[in-house]
């Protein structure tokens, strides 16, 4: 079942709210993608395009669309998506309004927005392509809100989800970047809601949380897989690991566990 509630992002997008909730940065160099890395611009609005790259494996390997980070841009993936490929894997992470080599500028109204449009031209394009794999929605941190929302609305579209030190609570993340938040309880269920979105996803689910997270706390990825609705759920812990550190710590363990739950998905 998907849910079908509107939601008014406006108290998120005020100035003084924007200026410390995002933090984009453009494309400079930096790594080089490999040879099988296919650059893409998604049209999301009139004028206004979003990055991404596609780290290509084979047509009928599993499709892992990728909303990343905060501060963080497509071009930060290439190592990983490299990984991703050699394990057989389709990756395909995708940028925001401002981050990487998109327009325009970012805010939460545009983000939940541009996450629909995005899915759509993923799987159009995978199709013409004749990618044929499963498609899996995976949000780490910032792009967890993308990844509830469409687990929200569009489940029935995709395989499964993945979510990677994602937030249970926007509210608290509000107070740790210093904004102020009156009324918690009402915003978080009338505005943010991943607890409640997360409650009606019923397909696999692989949760991947850093021990010692200093921004969102263990305890928010334990509280997203309790309310999962889904019978086929995993929860991974990375001993040791903090937010940004989570790879450089468990590395192994992490791309383990993203292997056998598309190997999961791809059996008869």
């Amino acid at each position: 079942m998907n849910e079908q509630v509107e939601v008014n992002y406006a108290m998120l997008d005020r100035p003084e709210v924007l200026m410390r909730l995002f933090h984009p940065r453009s494309e400079t160099g930096g790594t080089i993608p490999g040879p099988n890395c296919t650059h893409l611009m998604i049209p999301v609005q009139e004028d206004i395009a979003i990055g991404a790259c596609f780290h290509l494996a084979e047509e009928n390997a599993p499709n892992i669309l990728f909303f990343h980070g905060n501060g963080e841009i497509v071009a930060d993936y290439h190592d990983i998506g490299a990984l991703y490929a050699q394990a057989g894997i389709n990756f395909l992470p995708v940028d925001y309004r401002g981050y990487g080599r998109s327009g325009g500028s970012p805010t939460m109204s545009a983000i939940i927005r541009d996450c629909h449009v995005i899915l759509d031209f993923a799987t159009t394009w995978l199709l013409e392509n004749e990618f044929t794999g499963p498609l899996v929605v995976m949000g780490r941190s910032l792009g967890s809100a993308s990844a509830l929302e469409l687990a929200a609305r569009r489940q029935d579209e995709f395989t499964g989800m993945i979510l990677e030190s994602g937030y249970a609570y926007g509210t608290q993340l509000l107070e740790l970047f210093g904004v102020q938040v009156d009324n918690a309880a009402d915003m978080e269920e009338k505005v943010f809601r991943h607890i409640q979105k997360i409650t009606t996803f019923q397909k696999p689910a692989l949760i991947i949380h850093a021990e010692y997270d200093h921004i969102i706390p263990f305890s928010d990825g334990r509280a997203l897989f309790e309310a999962c609705g889904s019978r086929k759920k995993t929860f991974l812990k990375i001993p040791g690991a903090d937010h940004n550190d989570i790879l450089f710590r468990g590395l192994s363990e992490y791309m383990a566990a993203i292997n056998t739950f598309c190997k999961v998905l791809t059996a008869p």
